[in-house]
């Protein structure tokens, strides 16, 4: 990496610049209100080609315009123009370890929470170290949270806004303040819906067990290239709804998302679930390690090399 954290460049209005140059109207909607939509994009180094991968960086890019058509945030900027600004800006920085892309499409001027335009945006890697503690945790003991997930008619966890994520917030601020690393919410029938900004599963009698996509879930990235890589592993996988005393006696647990990779829970509610890293758990996280670095030659279209070799 060729700059400190406090000095990276990143992409900002069409422009390389140095992320302590990059200003936004304090009034513009997107301060105000969150009014924004975001990705976060997991790139990988593999140190034995000398080349930094981009995880799924086109599905990526196909769900931040999805989620900008549902917020009806104008378009700035087309599916070529943000794929080479990701590209250019982790170039630009020289980056030889594991990052975290931040890709924000947001709504700027001095509009309101109603407006759609003007709009920019931004890209701001980061090195995966520095990123939040309960992202960089070996295992997790969770808890139930009291907050109810959001849900597609109050504001569709489909869309990854930024104001959206204040739900998040809610409970991960509770699990943090009762001794937890983080928590699982229950959708609005009281059924296991996801972690903050992360998909949940479960392992129960060697099978792979995760909420459908309308239990009040993210159409999580992540979530995807799990079951892709358990279903090529010949296991069984279920998406069903998921009762809450289920995870009290399930095999293994494990939250999964781009920050978080795929993270074991130790407990759910003080009741414990495994001691240890389990062991469909591992071989899964071993299985999407290999896809990001660009290892497994049955997914070889899931990465995009930044550096010409």
């Amino acid at each position: 990496m060729k700059y400190d954290v406090e000095n990276r460049r990143i992409w900002f209005k069409g422009e390389i610049l140095n992320v302590n140059d990059a200003k936004i109207n304090i009034l513009a909607p997107t301060s105000q209100f969150g009014l924004n939509v975001f990705e976060g994009i997991p790139g990988y180094w593999n140190s034995d080609n000398g080349q930094l991968y981009i995880f799924r960086l086109e599905d990526h890019i196909k769900r931040l315009e999805k989620s900008m058509k549902l917020m009806q945030i104008d378009a700035s900027y087309g599916f070529d123009e943000i794929k080479k600004a990701i590209i250019d800006t982790i170039k630009a920085n020289e980056y030889d370890e594991n990052i975290s892309i931040r890709t924000t499409t947001f709504v700027d001027g001095f509009g309101s929470w109603g407006s759609s335009e003007p709009s920019d945006m931004f890209v701001a890697p980061i090195s995966r170290g520095k990123t939040s503690a309960e992202y960089n945790k070996k295992g997790l003991n969770c808890c139930i949270t009291s907050w109810r997930r959001i849900d597609d008619t109050v504001l569709s966890p489909r869309i990854k806004c930024g104001a959206n994520y204040i739900n998040s917030r809610m409970g991960q601020r509770e699990a943090l303040r009762n001794g937890y690393d983080t928590c699982i919410f229950l959708n609005s029938q009281g059924k296991i819906s996801e972690g903050p900004g992360s998909c949940f599963f479960m392992i129960k009698n060697n099978k792979i067990i995760t909420p459908k996509l309308t239990d009040s879930v993210l159409e999580s990235i992540t979530r995807d290239t799990v079951i892709k890589l358990a279903l090529d592993a010949g296991l069984d996988v279920e998406e069903r709804t998921i009762d809450r005393t289920e995870l009290y006696v399930a095999d293994e647990a494990f939250l999964c998302g781009s920050a978080m990779e795929i993270t074991p829970v130790y407990s759910v509610d003080r009741y414990e679930i495994t001691s240890e890293v389990g062991k469909i758990t591992k071989m899964l996280h071993k299985k999407y390690l290999d896809a990001a670095m660009g290892k497994d030659k049955l997914h070889q279209d899931w990465v995009t090399g930044v550096y010409d070799l």
